[in-house]
């Protein structure tokens, strides 16, 4: 893909790193000259410094050719009308990160992919780590639901157990699915089915309508939860 990454900044810098790790043709536009010239000198690819809302700033990124323009400056009436320009240029995926809430609905209004606050998905993030440790990983559905990873441990009540046992014995409400297992030794994960048996040690892609609650995580074998 090429793309077109707006801020060099704690949120612009480790998405650069990512696009150009996965051999993405990207080109970074960043108006402050330390951090342009760091991204010069440590990742492959063009650096403009310069100001992405002005047009011709824009049109020297390649914005006609640009298949995503992703806008991560701090600023966000920059990257409104970032977002503004790219539209006018078709761009197939315009992104941006928005800091204030009460921003939310312009970026709506204008239809734009959005990342809220990621200042505080950051520090929701690392909170879960550590009042919930049984976690792997998680994303949030709506106001309840959760997709979240857990291994499974040797003295958990569903280890050893079909995906059929486990309704049969409720372990496992209606609203909660297993949609994928990871074991080693298996490539790719496991789609599991209802006489897929649960094994220690693999670890889950849970699906919860009511998220991960201390009383789902017992299922799993992570008492532990429910000290935080």
């Amino acid at each position: 893909m090429y793309l077109i990454i707006v801020g060099a900044g704690d949120i612009g810098t480790p998405l650069i790193e990512i696009a150009t790790r996965s051999g993405n043709e990207v080109v970074v536009i960043e108006s402050d000259p330390e951090r342009a010239d760091y991204v010069v000198g440590r990742y492959d690819c063009l650096v403009l410094n310069d100001d992405a809302t002005v047009h011709n700033v824009l049109a020297d990124a390649g914005i006609e050719q640009a298949d995503a323009v992703i806008s991560t400056t701090d600023r966000d009436a920059t990257n409104i009308m970032v977002c503004l320009l790219a539209q006018e240029h078709d761009v197939p995926a315009i992104v941006s990160v928005v800091h204030d809430p009460e921003h939310m609905n312009v970026f709506r209004q204008i239809g734009v992919n959005t990342i809220e606050n990621p200042q505080e998905l950051i520090a929701e993030y690392l909170y879960r780590a550590v009042a919930r440790p049984a976690i792997v990983d998680y994303m949030r559905i709506g106001d309840a639901a959760e997709v979240f990873e857990i291994v499974v441990t040797e003295d958990a009540p569903i280890a050893d157990k079909t995906l059929i046992e486990t309704a049969d014995e409720n372990l496992l409400p209606d609203d909660v699915l297993v949609v994928a297992i990871e074991r080693k030794g298996q490539d790719p994960p496991l789609t599991p089915q209802g006489d897929t048996r649960i094994k220690a040690g693999d670890l889950l892609t849970v699906y919860s309508a009511f998220g991960a609650t201390p009383e789902l995580t017992d299922v799993f074998g992570h008492p532990e939860d429910r000290v935080n």
